[in-house]
């Protein structure tokens, strides 16, 4: 089939990618002319496990290339895929101008039936206008569908290509048709493609990300109040995951959920209830809570340092928002190194893939280390921000030989109390107790 991808941020081009890995004749759109040179040329613009095999697999196959015009991507599909930002607006409430210009643009440029599909994360209705804005130019027949994604940064190369299911949000017998044919190849083992109208595809990946959003402040709730009844909240998470009802996944606590969805999800949905008249009181809650987790470690720092900071350094592991990424959007570590630099802190970071990105925003205000054991030198303490792998298994004794005061305030509890005990480091993490 002949498709075009409109945008080639995380989910644009990981989208074309993928599509192209079962024969389809992708093309890319990008406005950005520097950034689809690089394309062309082999470069991936983003760090995504596995995409760069897909990517240079079927640039050399021909299955996928890349343009600047949009022209030349809607004459080129049958199906357009919509793959642009929906930025959170001052009011909270997700930003379609990018989506609504390009629909726009489109309606100029079809001149035969295609299927427009809204791929962006987008509020319930935009199916509707993004039909509405096309048909004001189109002299032909179209169709809008709503396939919103479930891509997880770090792993949407293997979610794209095995997903848990698939959601077509259609009510055209020749679209879902298309959709159908579209993603057979990646539901062979049975997974499950659900048809539904388009406002109700569109609810779904907010009220999916909401929800997961949801069970993360939760058990972030339950770690603030085990440290205060002296309760383990390991051994609580273990105690409710084993629970089927519940589930072991996002049950760990930490200091805050971060990225590209789960905080301009929640408060799309959020905004989206108050247009209606609806106020989703359990989401306020759950943007309150993770405004304040995000910034849960610096009491505790400041506390164990008697309130002192000034003109001491501390070693930053982790940027990312998550593990195999290097996107820092809504990053917890940036928020931590925020109030630690208005303390007149030294900050030392390091991160397997973020610290280029994290350069961009703060230039020379910290300093980047090139190992994780070279931003410990000296430093009055170790902050970990970021699960990475590298990150799981230290040399402790390395850590407290570097270290100038041997103490790590752990923001994702990687490390099991009696390991980090027998070092004689002070520790201090999420729920449990503090080994000092």
């Amino acid at each position: 089939m002949k498709i075009a991808v409109i945008g080639t941020g995380y989910v644009g081009l990981v989208t074309g990618t993928c599509l192209a890995e079962t024969g389809n004749d992708i093309i890319c759109v990008d406005i950005n002319e520097e950034k689809v040179q690089k394309m062309r040329n082999g470069i991936v613009p983003i760090y995504e496990p596995h995409l760069d095999v897909l990517f240079e697999r079927n640039i050399k196959a021909g299955r996928l290339s890349f343009s600047t015009s949009l022209k030349e991507g809607v004459e080129h599909a049958e199906i357009v895929f919509l793959a642009l930002p929906t930025p959170e607006d001052e009011n909270g409430s997700a930003d379609l101008s990018y989506v609504l210009d390009v629909a726009d643009k489109i309606g100029h440029l079809i001149r035969e039936y295609k299927v427009v599909v809204d791929k962006s994360t987008v509020p319930v209705g935009t199916a509707e206008k993004v039909r509405g804005v096309i048909a004001k130019n189109a002299n032909c027949e179209f169709d809008v569908v709503s396939n919103p994604e479930f891509l997880r940064e770090g792993f949407a190369v293997d979610d794209f290509l095995k997903p848990e299911r698939i959601v077509v949000g259609s009510s055209s017998e020749r679209a879902t048709e298309l959709m159908n044919r579209l993603y057979k190849p990646f539901v062979r083992s049975g997974n499950p493609i659900l048809i539904m109208d388009e406002k109700s595809a569109e609810l779904t990946k907010y009220a999916a990300n909401s929800f997961l959003a949801a069970k993360i402040t939760f058990m972030n709730e339950i770690a603030n109040y085990c440290e205060l009844v002296g309760a383990d909240v390991d051994k609580v998470r273990i105690g409710m995951g084993t629970d089927s009802r519940i589930g072991k996944r996002f049950l760990f606590p930490g200091i805050g959920y971060g990225g590209s969805c789960f905080p301009k999800d929640v408060k799309a949905l959020h905004r989206s209830g108050k247009e209606v008249g609806y106020d989703f009181r359990i989401l306020n809650s759950v943007i309150q809570v993770n405004h304040d987790q995000k910034v849960s470690l610096l009491p505790k720092i400041n506390k164990y340092f008697g309130n002192t900071l000034r003109g001491k350094t501390f070693a930053v592991w982790g940027l990312a928002f998550k593990p195999e990424t290097d996107d820092i959007r809504e990053a917890p570590a940036l928020d931590i190194i925020d109030n630690l630099l208005k303390q007149q802190v030294t900050i030392k970071a390091f991160d397997p893939e973020a610290m280029v990105n994290v350069a961009k925003k703060y230039g020379d205000k910290i300093h980047f280390a090139k190992t994780m054991y070279e931003a410990l030198e000296n430093a009055d303490g170790l902050i970990i921000c970021t699960e990475w792998s590298i990150f799981r298994t230290p040399d402790f004794k390395k850590i407290k030989k570097l270290l100038a005061n041997p103490v790590i305030f752990d923001g994702r509890n990687l490390y099991d109390l009696s390991d980090v005990q027998k070092e004689n480091i002070h520790y201090i993490s999420i729920g449990r107790k503090a080994i000092t």
